[in-house]
């Protein structure tokens, strides 16, 4: 997959000043995948977005987005992608389409190329009726799919979110997943970082766990959880909660009757927590 993917990082460190953030990622992101950076708060999630967007310089290592170079070729490997960023960063005082349409001409959109690709995108966030709506009066979700809207103006071939859907409730993020999976079936290849278990779960092709500056993991969903079991029993002992695990449901029930209080389907912050011994919220 090396050769020909769409996201190539190598050897990648980052230190601010006595403190590692990052401490030597590798991977490979295929075209068209839609891969995830699972972890907790502080683990280097954001850092790897800022430093494979150019935003922040790297310590040591490469970054390639479709074979160029981030810091040798920052022109064209910039043209590679749009990002959306977990801060709303769209301007309050204009409305949708003025926000769209500045950022479609910096692009260098003509004006008929701008009107026809923002049509086409509010289209796709089903926002045709809030074109003129000033972005100060919209939801937190609303914003978030201009933002969308805003970082698929140049038909990037690659899409970074990062934590696209905190400070949602539970029926926008869904909402948001919709829209993510239809941009991916578009053939846009997607960077996600994310500490919702249910999100990266849902959408990933692959997961990466990362946790203190490195990755501790990387596979398909469910061969991340396949590994501990299938299904898990939780029981308090001594005041704390234990959590035990088994592939065959009857010896999960059968534990569970001895003194457990829940019964669930195994799932990747129970992975990530056996591998790391932390959990994934903080």
């Amino acid at each position: 997959m090396t050769g020909d993917a769409a996201i190539k990082i190598s050897g990648l460190k980052k230190r601010y000043g006595a403190t590692m953030a990052l401490k030597g990622i590798d991977l490979a992101v295929a075209p068209k995948e839609l891969f995830s950076f699972l972890g907790p708060n502080g683990a280097g999630k954001s850092t790897t977005i800022r430093i494979v967007t150019g935003l922040t310089r790297m310590t040591s290592g490469s970054v390639f987005l479709n074979g160029y170079d981030i810091e040798r070729e920052p022109t064209e490997a910039k043209r590679q992608f749009g990002v959306v960023q977990q801060q709303i960063n769209l301007d309050q005082e204009l409305s949708v389409w003025e926000n769209l349409d500045i950022h479609a001409h910096l692009y260098g959109l003509s004006k008929r190329e701008r009107k026809e690709r923002i049509l086409e995108l509010l289209v796709l966030m089903d926002m045709e009726d809030r074109a003129q709506s000033l972005v100060k009066h919209l939801s937190g979700g609303l914003k978030r799919r201009v933002m969308f809207a805003r970082a698929l103006l140049h038909r990037p071939s690659i899409l970074f979110l990062d934590e696209p859907t905190s400070g949602l409730d539970a029926a926008i993020r869904r909402r948001i997943w919709g829209i993510i999976k239809e941009i991916q079936q578009m053939g846009t290849t997607i960077f996600l970082t994310t500490h919702h278990i249910e999100e990266a779960e849902f959408l990933s092709d692959r997961v990466a766990f990362l946790d203190e500056g490195r990755i501790v993991a990387i596979d398909t969903p469910e061969s991340l959880k396949s590994g501990i079991g299938e299904w898990a029993v939780d029981r308090v002992k001594y005041g704390r909660l234990v959590t035990s695990y088994f592939k065959d449901r009857q010896e999960a029930l059968a534990y569970k009757e001895e003194g457990g209080f829940t019964l669930r389907k195994v799932n990747l912050e129970d992975a990530f927590l056996q591998m790391t011994g932390k959990k994934v919220r903080r």
